[in-house]
């Protein structure tokens, strides 16, 4: 495996783990949507379902990809991505008001619907990720949207069993966001003056500490204010 192949797998790997990770609401969603169909039409209703979310995610992700390009919008994006990382640690699952649908094309478009508007961060955090290789973005959301929709329960049970595994998805976002300001090409002039490696490392490693810390401290705030009512 030469270095450019193992430099994708890892940046592919990271995709799939962030959507993932921000999709579980998304997965819910198609669950919700389709439990009015017939068991016969239930699988079809999640196939073309997801199948139109996939598609529609891939052509929000194109969009927001090339908003990045614009100036100063890449510092907007990573920290749009602090705050949804930190927004991971922190956030109490709410119960969905999805309309559920008995008839299959209903339920594809409660849930393409859906899915749109609640895609937003994973848009941002895989256009950050990606750097616009497109290569990534259509293989990773092609692979992982289809884990989250059939799969569902069992990253549920894996975040439930591991919450650690929650603190390490919100700090590579934490890290992605770094890497996504490090790359904004206004501040490039600041950056020449310093060293390569504080740039692409430190700013990373900076971003995924100050989630972590951030989280730590809204959480124990979270938790006193329980204990006090």
């Amino acid at each position: 495996m030469d270095v450019d192949t193992g430099t994708f797998l890892v940046q592919l790997l990271k995709i799939m783990w962030i959507n993932i990770l921000l999709s579980g609401d998304n997965a819910v969603v198609i669950a919700l949507a389709c439990r009015g169909l017939t068991p016969a039409n239930r699988k079809w209703g999640i196939i073309l379902g997801a199948g139109v979310a996939i598609l529609l995610r891939i052509i929000f992700t194109a969009v927001v990809t090339e908003l990045m390009q614009l100036p100063f919008l890449k510092i907007i994006g990573g920290l749009l991505l602090l705050w949804i990382a930190v927004q991971l640690l922190i956030e109490n699952a709410d119960e969905k008001d999805i309309k559920e649908s008995n008839n299959i094309w209903g339920a594809v478009r409660v849930i393409a619907v859906a899915d749109l508007v609640m895609s937003l961060d994973n848009v941002v955090a895989i256009a950050a990720a990606a750097h616009g290789n497109w290569a990534l973005i259509i293989i990773g959301l092609g692979i992982s949207v289809p884990l989250i929709v059939f799969g569902a329960q069992l990253v549920i049970l894996m975040l439930e069993k591991w919450p650690w595994l929650v603190w390490a998805g919100a700090a590579l976002l934490g890290w992605v966001a770094g890497e996504l300001i490090a790359d904004e090409h206004a501040l490039a002039e600041t950056f020449a003056n310093l060293p390569s490696v504080l740039v692409h490392y430190g700013l990373p490693i900076l971003g995924a500490a100050l989630v972590v810390l951030v989280g730590i401290i809204l959480k124990n705030r979270h938790q006193a204010r329980e204990v006090a009512q």
